[in-house]
């Protein structure tokens, strides 16, 4: 997993990037991964963002100094907090390891999952770029920056609002039409589908992934197959996450990531990924039968 994220980093592309995690942890799930592992991942990527977003908040929307956002932007008072997780590790490791209690192992889970996220929080702070940086910042608040950065988002719940229970008709969206909302073929492709067919709409758009994740649910239960299982995993995590992710960015409830709607968004290289594991799925479904 680690190598395409990083050629892909590199590009710098975090969105796309990210779109290898969520891959990752549902093939582990039914490979057989005990979930204690799978949870040290989830947990700490999830703590890890929000290590690094927290100085972000501090310092952009609540303006007030909170000790506990110290430890993230002083040297001093993070690597003290480092140290004492590092010892609690160390002493209680050697604790299980001797009394073989499982006490001290879930101390060590949680300080090594701690540790571990406020790494790679100074480090994502270092590596982000400035535009990355103000995605999570008006994702926090879209006001802080209305007419820059926050735009997008501000006229992506504009549109759907707008919409309300069955639109306001094809081809006169407002937000659309006037070019309020920009990347309206591509990234926010929902919201002018909601202005324009409403709440309804938006339902069928969410039906119509549901009989996919269904079908795909159906075809990694039937199938005898253990690779082809694994496959079938991988392919609905990733449709699963760019629905999530793309749906729940133009409502606001996710940073903006610049991931497409599969199958919806303008765009080939998406729609050839999207047809090419559809075509994937089909072979798995007629092999299923096969050892």
């Amino acid at each position: 997993m680690g190598i395409p994220m990083l050629l892909i980093l590199a590009q710098p592309d975090l969105g796309t990037a990210s779109v290898y995690i969520p891959i990752f942890l549902a093939m582990c799930f039914i490979g057989g991964i005990p979930l204690r592992y799978l949870g040290m991942v989830l947990f700490g990527g999830l703590l890890a963002i929000i290590f690094t977003v927290l100085p972000l908040w501090e310092t952009n929307i609540y303006q007030q100094s909170v000790p506990f956002v110290r430890i993230l932007t002083e040297t001093r008072f993070f690597l003290i907090t480092l140290i004492v997780l590092s010892s609690i590790a160390i002493l209680s490791l050697i604790g299980w390891m001797v009394f073989k209690v499982k006490y001290y192992y879930w101390i060590v889970y949680v300080t090594g999952i701690l540790i571990v996220s406020l790494l790679a929080s100074k480090g994502a702070g270092h590596v982000m770029k400035d535009y990355q940086i103000m995605r999570l910042i008006v994702f926090l608040d879209p006001n802080v920056d209305p007419l820059g950065s926050g735009w997008n988002i501000i006229q992506s719940i504009t549109a759907i609002g707008s919409g309300g229970l069955w639109g306001m008709g094809f081809l006169k969206g407002t937000q659309s039409h006037y070019r309020f909302l920009p990347q309206q073929s591509t990234d926010f492709i929902f919201s002018i589908l909601s202005e324009e067919w409403g709440f309804i709409g938006g339902m069928v758009v969410f039906l119509l992934y549901a009989i996919i994740f269904a079908r795909c649910i159906v075809i990694i239960k039937k199938t005898s197959d253990n690779f082809g299982s694994l496959i079938a995993t991988g392919i609905v995590a990733m449709f699963f996450f760019h629905f999530m992710v793309n749906i729940g960015m133009v409502m606001g409830m996710m940073p903006i990531t610049g991931i497409p709607l599969l199958f919806l968004s303008y765009g080939g290289s998406s729609l050839w990924t999207a047809a090419l594991a559809i075509g994937l799925l089909m072979s798995i479904n007629i092999r299923r039968l096969e050892t």
